[in-house]
């Protein structure tokens, strides 16, 4: 069977890369399609692999100001040739799922969100574009019309697989589509409980304003407890102005240095309403609790008072006393890592070739 691998940009190393590169794995054969790819900026395992990318690789724009190139995004992903394959899979949060393919060939969509900029998170998205106010103008007219296309592309796949119920729902709330949740895969293996912990809590991941990092930062200047933030994003600045002494900013954090922040922390707080929540798994691989806003995927990763404590709103006090309550003695490592295994690379691959095997038999 002839498989292809549809990814919307190659641009940046983050959790739906982290999926791809699984997928990639999974079948070696397989190419993948992509808008943009940026080798320096993604894992060097995908250096080795057969890269197809859009006419919009050739712009000048597709190096930094790539979101410029939006109105041509639709486009260009519909140019992709994708005739000669049995099963398309992508890997979508935007774009990819908008190939065009032709029967026999099937098209399943694992789908991370739909488009966040067009749908739920459309004025904190311009806000936050590093452009001039003028250029900011025109953004929202444009996606008038990509949410024009999304709904029509989005009907495009045969099948779809959420990487949530949190996204599940927005599927059909957005789209009119049914979905399977199949979670995204985590490398549990990789992660380790240390005998005891260090005295400090942990928070972190990409620094911008919808993951709340200046929630965190309020309440542990408040408490005036230890805390470490990794991670770099456009917030950096504003929340170092807004931190006092006893909060250390770690930037950005190799594989190996962040498993030993996990395993030596008291605590991963996670303040945000993410997809999935891949770092609030991947603390839990490392026997560490979570103390996290229950919104989410947060509120399917976490089990309450087994392997943290969910708090119920989205506001400091709220957090503040789910902190101020948080006892290592309530836990225990063991326990927190055997529940984080649910959510294994291993878990994910056996659900995608039995989803495939699905599909392939009722062809």
């Amino acid at each position: 069977m002839k498989i292809a691998l549809v990814h919307d940009f190659l641009v940046q190393d983050g959790g739906a890369e982290r999926v791809l590169k699984v997928l990639a794995e999974m079948f070696p054969s397989a190419p993948i399609y992509t808008l943009l790819y940026q080798a320096d900026k993604v894992d060097g395992f995908f250096k080795s692999r057969k890269i197809h990318t859009s006419f919009l690789q050739n712009s000048f724009l597709a190096k930094g100001n790539y979101r410029l190139l939006l109105k041509k995004m639709p486009e260009a992903v519909e140019k992709f040739d994708l005739s000669g394959y049995d099963l398309v899979i992508s890997s979508a949060s935007a774009f990819a799922k908008g190939v065009k393919t032709k029967a026999p060939t099937k098209h399943i969509c694992y789908c991370h969100t739909p488009t966040r900029y067009l749908w739920s998170d459309r004025e904190s998205y311009v806000k936050e574009l590093p452009y001039h106010p003028w250029i900011k103008k025109f953004i929202p007219l444009i996606l008038d019309k990509l949410k024009v296309w999304d709904i029509t592309a989005a009907q495009r796949p045969d099948y779809y697989l959420a990487n949530s119920h949190l996204v599940q729902a927005r599927i059909k709330e957005y789209y009119g589509r049914d979905s399977q949740v199949i979670y995204p895969p985590v490398d549990c293996a990789s992660f380790f409980i240390r005998d005891g912990f260090k005295d400090y809590f942990l928070a972190g991941g990409r620094l911008v304003a919808y993951k709340k990092f200046d929630l965190v930062i309020k309440v542990f200047n408040r408490l005036g407890w230890p805390l470490k933030i990794f991670g770099l994003g456009p917030e950096l600045a504003k929340l170092k102005n807004l931190a006092d002494v006893n909060i250390e900013f770690l930037g950005y954090v190799s594989a190996s240095r962040l498993r030993e922040l996990y395993a030596n922390a008291k605590a991963f707080v996670h303040p945000q309403v993410e997809d999935f929540g891949l770092v609030a798994v991947e603390a839990q691989s490392s026997g560490r609790p979570v103390i996290a806003y229950k919104v989410g995927g947060a509120s399917e990763t976490v089990a309450s008072g087994k392997t943290g404590i969910l708090f119920a709103e989205q506001k400091e006090n709220s957090m503040a006393e789910a902190i101020k309550k948080f006892r290592e003695e309530d836990f225990k490592p063991a326990e927190i890592r055997e529940h984080a295994l649910k959510f294994d690379r291993s878990v994910f691959e056996r659900e995608i070739k039995k989803f495939i095997d699905y599909v392939v038999s009722n062809n």
